[in-house]
């Protein structure tokens, strides 16, 4: 089995000790020196200041102008050794045959050591190893009343007493480089916990090849994808969804309710409402959003969406209902035609042949005359075609039908456009009248200029003006069901908005009003369109 890798908060530690260990030695390495040097500058300092004050004392001056100085300077020279707390003073002829001496025994005889240029009247300081040992020592002159230098005073502090005062400071230094590193391996291992639940016990190759593989998979899939932190804003977003939502460069780290896009569509992707493959109208694209909440551990931390472009097949869906509703329209023709047929069949078996040829001539030339106003109205055969199919569906469902106006032959909209506008308001009208006690739809036909208006009206109830300015929007629909109170079932409300849609990408505007006829009425125009001349 592959042995598992440290996780990079367990190798931080592993540093952070390390570089914390080395600091504090090489911290308490250096202030060791550092505190023996100034120790023993310190002894030194103090030496010359014991010197310089026993040699400008009175005492000592008048005790060399006797006959036998060492009477009183040596219990003096003691005395003052006891007060300074230094290791030795030392009082001697200019011939450097001593006075005074810590060891009685060497009195008398030649001192032990360099002095210098203190004969010339100079202070002399030095590190020797005399008769006591290693010490630091000083050597100061001393003057009579004439300021002639007459003798000299060595006063010295041993090595091994200035290392004893040191371990007592190295002892404090030592405490506060212990409190040091316990602090710092604290802050170390503070630091390293943090670090766990943030990179979740993960090693560094773990994480590299996560990287990899988030970063491969997020430029390889064909969807949109994105991902938004609890407080809504992108923390990750995919080439594709940048392209669907034409979404900024510096997108990362900004609300996603900031970027302009449809509030329906804002809420999915913050999974304030959960949706599954649900769709939103996006400028001009119609898009197929699915969102879920994103969690860790039981932890919320924002939420995934998924986005799949829906144009073309909504559009392809679109031609293949009108095709259904010919097909329709097609049935109950053909069930009204057998009808008929039936009806002229008895007429001529009970002997009445022309009664059978007028009713027969009749309902032809009905039929014809609907056909020829249509086809004459409409050039383009598709839309013509499903203005008949409406037309048919509308005396099925006992509507009046009225189409006006027209729409020659040479118009430069495409036919699947026309159909979107023209079956979805024709639609949508039905069922606003279906339940009244007068039916009736108007479609109006307009060319001008560089322009196609198409206008449908109702005999329904109308929409009141918050209605009427949320009728675009996807999601907004009146057809309610018992299991859909508010019209926004799947499937409610694309229709308004792919004729939006539409009239957007020709440059054109949708405008809701109050019919002539009593109710809504939907007026769509579609601009960059021109006449073509036969």
């Amino acid at each position: 089995m592959e042995r598992r890798e440290p996780s990079v908060a367990r190798q931080v530690l592993l540093l952070q000790v390390l570089v914390v260990l080395v600091l504090v030695v090489t911290s308490l390495a250096l202030a060791t020196l550092d505190a023996r040097r100034d120790a023993r500058s310190n002894a030194t300092e103090r030496a010359v200041g014991v010197a310089s004050t026993l040699a400008d004392s009175p005492t000592l001056v008048a005790a060399l102008a006797t006959d036998t100085p060492s009477a009183t300077i040596q219990p003096y020279a003691e005395r003052v050794r006891a007060d300074a707390e230094v290791d030795f003073i030392t009082v001697m002829s200019l011939e450097l045959i001593r006075y005074s001496h810590p060891d009685p025994e060497q009195i008398g005889k030649r001192f032990v050591g360099e002095v210098g240029n203190a004969r010339e009247g100079e202070v002399f300081t030095q590190e020797y190893d005399g008769t006591l040992g290693p010490s630091m020592r000083a050597v100061v002159p001393v003057r009579d009343a004439g300021g002639t230098v007459v003798a000299l005073v060595s006063v010295g502090i041993t090595v091994a007493s200035i290392d004893r005062s040191l371990r007592d400071d190295l002892a404090l230094i030592a405490v506060s480089a212990l409190l040091v590193l316990l602090a710092g391996l604290l802050g170390a291992w503070l630091v390293s916990r943090r670090l766990k639940r943030q990179t979740h016990g993960m090693g560094e190759r773990e994480m590299t090849r996560m990287y990899e593989y988030y970063s491969a998979v997020l430029h390889a899939v064909r969807e949109g994808l994105l991902l938004l932190d609890h407080d809504g804003r992108v923390q990750l977003v995919n080439d594709e969804a940048r392209r669907l939502l034409d979404l900024p460069d510096d997108v990362i780290g900004r609300r996603f309710d900031d970027l302009g896009l449809a509030p329906g569509l804002v809420l999915a992707a913050q999974g304030l409402t959960t949706q599954s493959d649900d769709l939103y109208l996006a400028g001009d694209r119609l898009l197929l959003v699915s969102s879920a909440p994103a969690a860790w551990e039981g932890r919320a931390v924002g939420a995934v969406v998924t986005l799949r472009d829906h144009t073309e097949l909504r559009a392809v869906t679109g031609e293949l209902d009108v095709v259904r509703g010919l097909t329709e329209s097609l049935r109950s023709q053909t069930h009204e035609a057998a009808n008929r047929l039936h009806t002229i069949v008895s007429l001529i078996e009970m002997g009445r042949a022309e009664e059978a040829v007028d009713f027969a001539t009749e309902e032809l030339q009905i039929a014809q005359l609907l056909t020829d106003r249509v086809v004459g109205a409409v050039g383009d055969p598709v839309v013509a075609a499903l203005l008949l199919g409406k037309t048919s569906e509308a005396v099925e469902r006992g509507i009046d039908l009225t189409i006006t106006g027209e729409l020659p032959e040479g118009v430069e909209v495409p036919a699947r456009d026309l159909v979107t506008v023209l079956g979805n308001l024709v639609d949508n009208a039905f069922d606003a009248v279906v339940e009244q006690p007068v039916r009736r739809v108007g479609v109006r036909l307009e060319v001008a200029g560089d322009a196609v208006r198409i206008v449908v009206g109702d005999s329904g109830p109308g929409l009141s003006e918050e209605d009427a300015a949320r009728a675009l929007e996807r999601g907004w629909s009146t057809k309610a069901s018992a299991g859909d109170p508010g019209g926004l079932g799947a499937g409610r409300g694309v229709g308004l908005a792919l004729v939006g849609q539409v009239a957007k990408s020709h440059g054109g505007a949708v405008s809701v009003g109050r019919s002539d006829l009593g109710g809504a009425e939907f007026a769509v125009t579609l601009r960059a369109a021109r006449v073509v001349s036969s």
